[in-house]
C-alpha cells in the first residue's frame, strides 16, 4: 500500500498490508475527532477538549495526530512499515517497484495488488489524466511577541483569507506559558498564493484585525488623559508557511492498481475489529 495519510494508514491496519511512502502525511495539528470516540481498544483515553471561542464552548475529542501515532506504531511492530522512513522516492518499471533513498536504490518488490492513497514522490505507478492544482490549504505559523496571553482557543471567520485561526501555548517557550501563539488557515488558490495581498505579512495583518473586531486587546497600560484604559499593540512575527493542494489528481486506470474509494470515517470505524491481529502488541500497553 502506498500512503500515510490516517486514512491509509487505518486501511492499512485494517487490511494487514505493509506501508510504503516517502514523506509522512501526519494530520493537521488541530484535526480533532468527535467527542466521545470510544479508541479504548487502542488503549487510547477518549479525552474531550474544551475551546473557548467568541461563539460559545467548542468540545473536541481526541487529537487525529495521536490516532495515527498509535496505528502508525502498531503497524511498525508487526513490521508492515519496512522501510519506515527511509525511503525519499518510489518509481514503477513496470514490473517491480523501486525505492530509493537520497542517494541509491533501498529495495526493489514485485507486488500482485497495489493500493494507493497519494504520495507526492511516486513516479509512474499511475497515469495522470487530469490534475487541479487551483485550490490550496495553506498554513500560517504566527508568534505573539507582545498580547499573546488571553483565553481564546479559536476564532472562524468568514472569508476564506483567514478562515480559521487557532490559538496555542507557545511551542517558542519551554515549559508550561500562559503566552499563546497562532496558526492561521486560509483556503486560496494558485494566483492568490503569489498575490500580495495575500502573502504572510497580510496574514499577520489579517489575523490582528480579526482579534480586535472581536474586542480582543493587547496588554494593559495604563490610564489615557481622560481615564480611559489603554493597551499595547499586538505585535506579530512570522513563523513559516506551509501549503499543501486540496484538489486530488485523476488517474487512468491500472488492473494491479487500485484507489480505493472508503472514506477516513469507514476506516475509523473498522479499527476495532481489526486489534486481533494486533493484541499481543496491545496487551503490553
Amino acid at each position: 500500500m502506498i500512503g500515510s495519510s490516517l486514512k491509509a494508514l487505518a486501511f492499512a491496519f485494517n487490511n494487514e498490508l505493509p506501508v510504503f511512502f516517502s514523506e509522512a502525511q501526519r494530520p493537521f495539528r488541530f484535526d480533532y475527532l468527535e467527542p466521545g470516540v470510544d479508541l479504548s481498544f487502542l488503549k487510547l483515553e477518549s479525552t474531550e477538549k474544551t475551546l473557548k471561542t467568541f461563539e460559545g464552548d467548542k468540545m473536541v475529542g481526541l487529537p487525529k495526530e495521536l490516532l495515527w501515532e498509535r496505528i502508525f506504531f502498531l503497524l511498525s511492530l508487526k513490521g508492515s512499515v519496512p522501510l519506515a522512513n527511509l525511503c525519499k522516492s518510489m518509481r514503477y518499471d513496470g514490473d517491480t517497484m523501486i525505492f530509493s533513498d537520497e542517494y541509491s536504490k533501498l529495495v526493489e518488490a514485485t507486488f500482485n495488488q497495489c493500493y494507493y492513497f497519494g504520495d507526492k514522490n511516486c513516479y509512474k505507478l499511475l497515469s495522470e489524466n487530469k490534475v487541479d492544482t487551483d485550490s490550496y490549504i495553506c498554513y500560517d505559523w504566527i508568534a505573539f511577541n507582545r498580547g499573546g496571553k488571553h483565553g481564546i482557543d479559536f476564532i472562524e471567520t468568514n472569508d476564506d483569507f483567514v478562515k480559521q485561526i487557532w490559538f496555542y501555548p507557545s511551542d517558542r517557550i519551554d515549559g508550561s506559558t500562559a503566552v499563546k501563539d497562532a496558526c492561521v488557515v486560509s483556503l486560496l488558490t494558485k494566483e492568490q498564493l503569489s498575490d500580495f495581498d495575500y502573502s504572510e505579512t497580510m496574514a499577520r495583518f489579517k489575523t490582528i484585525y480579526e482579534m480586535e473586531e472581536r474586542g480582543m486587546k493587547g496588554k494593559f497600560n495604563g490610564y489615557g488623559p481622560s481615564g480611559r484604559p489603554k493597551h499595547y499593540k499586538f505585535r506579530t512575527t512570522h513563523i513559516t508557511r506551509r501549503t499543501t493542494n486540496t484538489q486530488g489528481k485523476i488517474y487512468e486506470k491500472q488492473e494491479n492498481v487500485e484507489i480505493p474509494s472508503c472514506s477516513e470515517k469507514d476506516c475509523l470505524e473498522d479499527l476495532s475489529s481489526a486489534c486481533m491481529a494486533y493484541d499481543r502488541f496491545l496487551r503490553a500497553l
